[in-house]
């Protein structure tokens, strides 16, 4: 770390990112607190999410909920509802109930200040830093995926990037960096890093010729750019075959259909579902396995029907195939036993309710299915 000069490569990054950056909305606000609320929207929006995908989100949700106040005051379902489709529903949650704690104990503005912003939910040292070094012009570092790849290749670091020693040397290496930024631009130096990342440093096919570090690089100097960082052997990821019920009260499109609200914590905790769940050894076959699950959740008898889609999704750990059926309630009343709540609703109050990505589709398949049988009694 000693042979690199922290304060020549600072400051190239903070003229580089001055003439390259990407415009983006998060980087409309000014500096301070005005600009700590955007950052922190942003930040936990991008983690695990690409840039394209955020911009729309991001600027929605700033319509939506343009202050720190806004946020604290409005209905968890509401906020889960604008995250539909991001991923992570811990975060959302994250989001709201630190925004209500920023309200009361703050008045409404993020501190500038690494101890009480840790103490915030779903705020960890990565945040902390962007909060502080973008929004308070603060010398704190920040370490996501793209500047992680920059500082493995800037100091082709041959370990694996993911063993505690070599995080703890990327992060000395991000504070190096971001201390000896030239006065008034540590937001500005981070944010190169981690635009230089995005753009230049890329994963794949680095575009060397074009980084403003190149000529400090060991990695570029090697030839060792494309084998860093050194990843970890991947794990194979373990499959599901999953079992959801489109409950129906009676006739299928002509009545209502039954959702159920999964719990506050945990995975897609608070989103809506059509409920069901995994594939056991105990059970005959998937419509044996419904059952059996929408007993154990609601307490209910139903009969299963066809099979109306087939979803195939990846999450983080593993990996599903979510079979969808169609169903009629038989017997009992429903009770939120193995769910937070439930709720009997017409077809076209879906769109109201948050839902995970699988059941998006389900509703789509519904709406597909429905439209079909429409046009064939009009034209029967």
């Amino acid at each position: 770390m000693s042979s690199l000069d922290f304060a020549a490569l600072a400051a190239r990054l903070v003229a580089w990112h001055a003439a390259h950056q990407r415009v983006l909305p998060w980087r409309a606000a000014s500096a301070g607190a005005r600009a700590a609320y955007p950052v922190w929207i942003s930040e936990i929006m991008l983690q695990q999410t690409r840039v394209e995908t955020v911009e729309s989100y991001f600027q929605r949700w700033m319509e939506r909920f343009p202050t720190v106040e806004a946020l604290a005051a409005a209905d968890l379902q509401e906020v889960l509802k604008a995250w539909e489709g991001l991923g992570y529903y811990a975060r959302a949650r994250n989001l709201h109930q630190a925004a209500q704690e920023i309200v009361a104990r703050y008045g409404g503005v993020l501190p500038a200040d690494r101890k009480a912003l840790l103490a915030l939910p779903g705020i960890g040292e990565y945040t902390v830093g962007a909060i502080l070094s973008i929004a308070y012009n603060q010398p704190e570092p920040i370490l996501d995926g793209n500047v992680k790849r920059v500082l493995a290749r800037l100091c082709d670091i041959e370990e694996p990037i993911n063993t505690p020693a070599v995080l703890r040397r990327l992060w000395g290496l991000a504070r190096a960096l971001v201390e000896a930024a030239p006065t008034g631009a540590a937001g500005a130096c981070n944010e190169a890093l981690m635009e230089l990342g995005a753009t230049i440093c890329t994963p794949q096919n680095p575009r060397c010729l074009l980084c403003p570090l190149v000529d400090a690089c060991r990695a570029a100097a090697k030839g060792t750019q494309r084998a860093r960082p050194v990843m970890p052997p991947r794990k194979q990821m373990p499959h599901y075959d999953v079992a959801a019920g489109v409950i129906w009260a009676g006739e299928p499109y002509r009545s209502q259909l039954l959702l159920a609200q999964r719990p506050p914590q945990g995975m897609l905790g608070g989103l809506w579902e059509f409920p069901g769940g995994k594939l056991e050894a105990s059970d005959a076959d998937l419509p044996a396995c419904l059952r059996r699950e929408i007993a154990e959740e609601l307490g209910i008898t139903i009969e299963v029907g066809d099979r109306l889609t087939t979803v195939r999704h990846a999450y983080t750990h593993f990996r599903i195939t979510l079979h969808a059926f169609h169903a009629r309630h038989i017997a009992g009343a429903p009770q939120a036993i193995g769910c937070q709540d439930w709720r009997w609703v017409d077809v076209d109050e879906l769109t109201v309710f948050p839902l995970p990505v699988t059941d998006q589709k389900i509703v789509a398949a519904l709406q597909a299915t429905a439209k079909a049988s429409s046009a064939a009694r009009e034209t029967g």
